[in-house]
């Protein structure tokens, strides 16, 4: 019983990643590591007055309309990650709903400054918990952020 459910469960992603690929042609949404990436700059394109990477550059998913590079993250757990340090940094959390909460917008610099003590900052894949990068968040000023679509 427990491999048909599988199978049941795996044919719904599947499926689910099919409507996904039809309606966002410019990304893969490949299960194996990519899916909630893509998810999340769809997501941001809409909110956002961005335009996605056609060709992933390392770093970075997008450009505002005045030329500023954006790092796009999203998870539907408590932490978000980055590597080196973005020019803007879009992270959010997702739920299964389907709803999102935009956790973090702003200039990565601020991450790196609140966390420069950590070994490995601006190099490594390090982890953040939504809860400080929401609080850091609040404090960046409007044109310093990631615009909004009007």
């Amino acid at each position: 019983m427990a491999q048909n459910r599988i199978e049941s469960a795996l044919d719904l992603i599947f499926q689910g990643i099919g409507i996904l690929q039809a309606e966002f042609c410019n990304r893969k949404f490949t299960i194996d590591g990519r899916l909630v990436g893509d998810i999340g700059e769809i997501i941001a394109a809409a909110e956002f007055d961005i335009t996605l990477d056609e060709i992933s550059r390392p770093g970075y998913d997008a450009k505002t309309r005045d030329g500023r590079d954006v790092q796009i993250k999203a998870t539907f757990q408590n932490s978000l990650t980055f590597r080196s340090v973005p020019t803007l940094y879009l992270g959010m959390k997702l739920a299964r709903d389907g709803t999102h909460e935009i956790v973090f917008n702003g200039p990565g610099q601020l991450i790196y400054d609140r966390y420069a003590h950590r070994r490995g900052m601006g190099t490594s894949l390090l982890s953040f918990p939504v809860t400080v990068l929401r609080e850091l968040s609040a404090g960046v000023p409007e044109d310093q952020r990631v615009p909004k679509r009007v």
